[in-house]
């Protein structure tokens, strides 16, 4: 009779840990995303309609999430990509950073890409530079050598700090720096320039 109680529990043991809107709540509140794991993509959709209906905070905390996850998923990738250009900082350097884990899509890579160069804020024009060294886990060759090929041009860039962070990536990707100096002189720039240009030709 005991076993048989014991064994009627179970379902509802089972069903106390599903991924519920309420446990992901939980678990996003207490920040230990390492208890999504078990439930694997059956998270995502839970997630996703906390970031679609949830506040700032809220979707910087599913972004953390999704991030750690990294399951790829067209429908995080468009709901993150529509705070690429947030104002406010935490969604702000979260959505750059999760965007790789969920996706591997050519309008990621330019949309950091263009965060890198043309964004006011050094900061995020930063960690877009970090998002591309180090979370593009889903690319694709060709949109590695589009990635590749962007940061490239931006060692051309008239802002140093563009050209540094440029440098940086090219360093973690190819372990290869050409000679390049982000302050040097603009003709030793663009002679080690050319260099890198020669070596994406290569590359291509």
């Amino acid at each position: 009779k005991l076993a048989f109680l014991v064994l009627l529990s179970l379902p509802i043991f089972a069903n106390a840990e599903s991924p519920t809107p309420e446990r992901i709540t939980t678990i996003l509140h207490s920040q230990r995303y390492e208890e999504l794991k078990p439930f694997g993509a059956d998270a995502l959709d839970p997630l996703l309609s906390m970031y679609e209906g949830g506040d700032i905070r809220a979707r910087t905390q599913v972004a953390s999430a999704l991030y750690y996850l990294s399951l790829k998923s067209e429908r995080a990738r468009e709901l993150l990509y529509k705070d690429l250009h947030t104002p406010d900082e935490s969604l702000r350097l979260q959505v750059q950073w999760a965007l790789g884990r969920v996706s591997s899509d050519e309008s990621v890579v330019k949309g950091l890409l263009d965060n890198m160069r043309n964004d006011p804020n050094p900061l995020f024009r930063d960690k877009a530079a970090c998002a591309l060294a180090s979370d593009q886990i889903h690319l694709t060759e060709p949109q590695r050598l589009l990635m590749l090929e962007g940061v490239v041009e931006a060692l051309g860039d008239e802002k140093d700090d563009v050209r540094r962070i440029a440098l940086q990536i090219l360093t973690i990707q190819t372990g290869q720096s050409k000679g390049f100096s982000p302050d040097a002189a603009p003709t030793e720039r663009y002679a080690a320039l050319g260099r890198w240009r020669a070596w994406i030709a290569e590359y291509r």
